[in-house]
Order: structure tokens, then C-alpha cells, then sequence
């Protein structure tokens, strides 16, 4: 079963300081005011989620056909994920670093463990 937009809403949102919102006018995640992922209306579609560099090579640079790039995006920390053929567990794993990565220090020191 394909995932949709809000499903990823529905995980993100539990995830702390974490709302729905636009940018691009387009639907997006934001922590704490700063972006973590965006819907794509473009032509490719598919989510835009904030990346290592490292990941997204490996991600982009493997197998799996859910994880792709174009040339907006090089250069750039950003996944691009189609969600009719991610796996939903992957895909919850890489929201979630997502997060760490957009989330502001103080909120992940707030946050912590």
C-alpha cells in the first residue's frame, strides 16, 4: 500500500515541535519554524526531505527506485522520494532524520533523551 502525504504528516507530527505548513505553496513539515520536507506539485513530484549529503548519495546512488534527484536538487541536502514506492518504515527513518537535521539545537537539546 502506497504511502500518502498524510501518512508522512501523521508520523512527523508526533515527532517533537513538528507542524504542518507551506512553503513554495506547496504542503510541508516544518520543526520549529524551519523546513524538513515539502511536498513537490513539479512535474517529478514526489516529497522533498532534508538529507545528509552522505545519505542521500547512498540512497540516490543505490538500488532502490524510490529515491531519486534532479538537477534542481544537486548540490543541494535533499532527498527526493516517490511515495507510491517507498517503504513506509524506510521512509519514517529518514523523517525522523529529517529532523535532526532541520530541528534548531536548542529544540533537540529540549528534546533529548
Amino acid at each position: 500500500m502506497p504511502v500518502t502525504w498524510e501518512d508522512v504528516v501523521a508520523y512527523a507530527v508526533t515527532l517533537p515541535e513538528v507542524e504542518e505548513s507551506t512553503s513554495y505553496r506547496t504542503p510541508s513539515l516544518k520543526v520549529a519554524g524551519k523546513l524538513m520536507g515539502r511536498l513537490r506539485t513539479e512535474s517529478e513530484g514526489g516529497l522533498a526531505l532534508k538529507c545528509s549529503a552522505v545519505d542521500k548519495e547512498a540512497l540516490v546512488g543505490g538500488d532502490n527506485p524510490a529515491f531519486y534527484t534532479t538537477p534542481h536538487y544537486d548540490g543541494h541536502d535533499y532527498l527526493l522520494v516517490d511515495l507510491d514506492r517507498v517503504d513506509r518504515l524506510e521512509l519514517f527513518e529518514l523523517v525522523t532524520d529529517a529532523w535532526h537535521i532541520a530541528a534548531p539545537a536548542a529544540v533537540r537539546r529540549r528534546h533529548a533523551p
